[in-house]
């Protein structure tokens, strides 16, 4: 017999243990999480290349309702899988969750109004009233389709997927990328490899990272939820404030941050070429914001070259790289940091709706959601972390937990009114995106001179929300029945 439940939620990252945590809330017990992978805990129990850290001040970077004495202000990657862990204990999310069962198709069934959720090695699907996507916008890696990338014969892998069974000390070593995991793998193995090639197609701003050892009273302070949510809010106001130069005031981006950037690198680097190579020529905040203190000096050490855009990558060869200046760069083993499919491949499986449309078909132009979080044509389906919800200044578990205000109070109003599925208005869905892209005009993630992964293919900045996120919360939590169909 199929198995049949009230909530399945894809995903066992901070977004699916919200989700779950917020379902119980609701009187919402019957659920099952699926996890494709052989452990729970989404990115940061998958990413742990060297010098994996959050970027934004633990505290806030957090479930609200679970509190955490950390032990600095930007969590290393150990610490965050041990929070993690932790929150999956305390809720006993382990107990309703399946491990290696990956998602390959999900269907809306119009006659049950039910979905039906595929998964790979088995023929039944199951089946769901309520169906939740946390799998997240940083799930998919990319690697770009090098010339010759398939020939070398040395190792390789994506920092996504480290492999911590090889020893890079002692070898040359090429990484590919130059984003925010990059920034942190770089000072992490450029003490320990022969000699490290950076491969830089476009530079990053870099601020210094002010980050801080708690003492253990203060560790013990933070225990208190009062105490924990106080530093929370200072935390959030002080980065809330960013949003002024991000939509409204690049004067200010460029007066204030991006001067201190600029001090940053004249600070940090002696040589000439180094520092024009690692100057942006784009508004500060068009592509994320490096924080870090120990990225520019390993720039510098002597076993490290840099390689900007114009000497880049010509080719992948069996011995390594050739470059675009004709230098052949013989490795032992390249990594790639190439980032993820954040926003065209947000949802990695086909999704079939109301009329067999796919969601793939309705992103056909680009990919677009009410509160970037539900679509018409598909009722009953909730997208964690869906289009324009990225947030440049501040946690994204804020946002996050935003959505499920929204989830929430939308899965309530549909019990109430003995529904069996609620679906947003194709009207309202329509003006909440345009809304979203005549706002976006006016950020610097549109207008600040560069193309980031925030943007789709079609030009469309969907990674970001162009706003305050308390505007966003304020939205997620102000359910407008008018803009949903019950049936």
């Amino acid at each position: 017999m199929q198995q049949q439940f009230t909530a399945i939620i894809i995903g066992s990252g901070f977004g699916g243990q919200a989700a779950a945590v917020n379902l119980r809330r609701i009187g919402i017990d019957d659920f099952l999480i699926l996890e494709r992978r052989e452990w729970m805990g989404g990115t940061w129990s998958q990413n742990s290349y060297p010098g994996a850290a959050v970027d934004v001040q633990s505290p806030l970077y957090s479930l609200s309702f679970e509190p955490y004495p950390w032990s600095q202000m930007f969590a290393e990657q150990d610490e965050l899988v041990e929070y993690t862990n932790h929150v999956l204990a305390k809720y006993r999310l382990r107990e309703q969750t399946r491990l290696n069962t990956n998602v390959t198709k999900v269907q809306w069934d119009e006659t049950r109004q039910l979905w039906q959720v595929f998964v790979e090695g088995t023929e039944a699907p199951l089946l769901t009233k309520y169906l939740i996507n946390a799998s997240g916008p940083l799930s998919t890696p990319v690697i770009p389709n090098f010339k010759g990338r398939d020939t070398f014969q040395g190792k390789t892998f994506h920092t996504n997927a480290w492999d911590h069974a090889y020893q890079h000390a002692g070898k040359r070593v090429a990484i590919i990328g130059s984003g925010a995991s990059a920034a942190q793998v770089i000072p992490a193995i450029a003490p320990d490899v022969k000699h490290l090639h950076v491969f830089q197609r476009t530079p990053h701003w870099v601020l210094p990272r002010p980050d801080r050892k708690f003492t253990p009273f203060q560790r013990t302070l933070l225990k208190s939820k009062l105490i924990y949510k106080a530093l929370r809010t200072a935390i959030y106001w002080g980065l809330e404030s960013r949003v002024i130069g991000f939509k409204y005031s690049k004067t200010m981006l460029k007066f204030v941050a991006q001067r201190e950037a600029l001090h940053h690198i004249s600070k940090q680097i002696a040589d000439p070429k180094i520092r024009a190579a690692v100057t942006p020529d784009y508004t500060i905040g068009c592509k994320r914001i490096i924080l870090s203190s120990t990225l520019y000096p390993a720039l510098c050490r002597p076993n490290v070259s840099l390689h900007p855009k114009d000497d880049g990558i010509a080719e992948i060869n069996e011995r390594g790289i050739l470059t675009a200046k004709g230098e052949q760069i013989d490795l032992d083993c390249i990594v790639y940091s190439t980032g993820y499919d954040a926003t065209d491949g947000v949802i990695s499986y086909p999704v079939i709706g109301k009329g067999g449309k796919s969601v793939q078909d309705f992103w056909a132009e680009f990919p677009r959601a009410y509160l970037g979080t539900t679509m018409p044509g598909f009722p009953n389906l909730f997208v964690v972390t869906g289009p324009n919800t990225g947030i440049g200044h501040t946690s994204a578990i804020f946002v996050i937990e935003a959505q499920m205000e929204y989830i929430r109070r939308a899965i309530a109003a549909t019990q109430q009114q003995g529904a069996r599925a609620i679906e947003v208005k194709a009207e309202a869905e329509a003006d909440y995106t345009g809304m979203i892209h005549r706002e976006m005009k006016q950020t610097v993630w549109q207008s600040g001179g560069c193309h980031s992964w925030y943007q789709s293919k079609s030009g469309h900045v969907i990674a970001m929300f162009p706003g305050f996120s308390f505007t966003f919360r304020q939205m997620a939590k102000a359910f407008k029945p008018a803009h949903h169909r019950f049936s």
